[in-house]
């Protein structure tokens, strides 16, 4: 399937590793110019060479800085002559006791899974619209459908701007102008992130990793992780010319983990 964005520039958030880099990376194989970010910025400027090394055609430009704020959002968006894809991504905030959390952090929380994506929103849709095409596409968590008691956090700032989008996506100065907000709902994907966190469960549990780790596998329906290509190729999709009729909707990509009809 031809997805019809050859040739446009996509500003890709978090994209040094995880998922984001598997967003990216689908999008450079359709052909799309992308502008990558992330705070590190050896890390980077290695994935942005396997990107180019993915399809020498395209462009693909990097801006290190931190996305939650003003000066890491300038340097990405001016990384990009224009942003017709938007992929508003960080990495969530810590598992914790709510009792234990100030407004500090709390505020960290927000700017990193709300507030920026927000931000960043507010600076491209209205382009977006004048031209007559857009996709933003937001990477929230499955917490958003079935909330995680430790994940706090991440529950209350994603589904904040899970929210937000709702009502943005449906204002018809954009739906209409073929410009469309939705969200990926990644569930259990083999990252970095997910290693990290079961490795600290395990630890703090007396377990080992390995046998964490299995049993999160298994207690998959499919019994294993996601794999950030998949996630990328469907974030390829959302963002293609046969998306335009779908707006403000939550995918969820959990291998079946979560267990309502709706």
């Amino acid at each position: 399937m031809d997805l019809g964005i050859a040739g446009k520039w996509a500003l890709v958030c978090a994209a040094s590793k995880g998922l984001g880099k598997g967003c990216a990376a689908a999008l450079v194989r359709e052909g799309v110019n992308v502008v990558v970010t992330a705070r590190g910025a050896e890390a980077l400027e290695a994935t942005a060479a396997e990107l180019r090394a993915l399809n020498p055609a395209v462009q693909v430009r990097t801006a290190a800085g931190d996305i939650t704020t003003d000066a890491g959002r300038g340097a990405a968006l001016a990384a990009a002559p224009q942003v017709d894809i938007l992929v508003n991504n960080a990495g969530g905030p810590p598992a914790g006791d709510f009792r234990e959390w100030t407004r500090d952090i709390w505020i960290a929380a927000l700017e990193a899974n709300m507030l920026a994506p927000i931000e960043l929103i507010k600076a491209t849709v209205d382009g977006m619209a004048a031209r007559g095409f857009g996709r933003v596409v937001n990477i929230t968590s499955a917490a958003v459908k079935a909330p995680y008691q430790a994940l706090g956090l991440s529950n209350g700032a994603r589904t904040g701007l899970t929210g937000f989008v709702a009502g943005l996506a449906r204002q018809p100065q954009l739906a209409a102008r073929n410009v469309t907000l939705n969200n990926l709902l990644p569930g259990p994907f083999d990252t970095e992130r997910l290693r990290s966190n079961t490795a600290a469960l395990a630890k703090k549990g007396g377990q080992t990793f390995e046998a964490l780790w299995e049993s999160r596998r298994m207690s998959n329906p499919t019994q294993r992780f996601g794999h950030a290509d998949e996630f990328g190729a469907m974030c390829a999709f959302v963002c293609s010319v046969h998306t335009g009729y779908m707006t403000g909707q939550n995918v969820l990509m959990d291998g079946g983990s979560y267990p309502g009809t709706f």
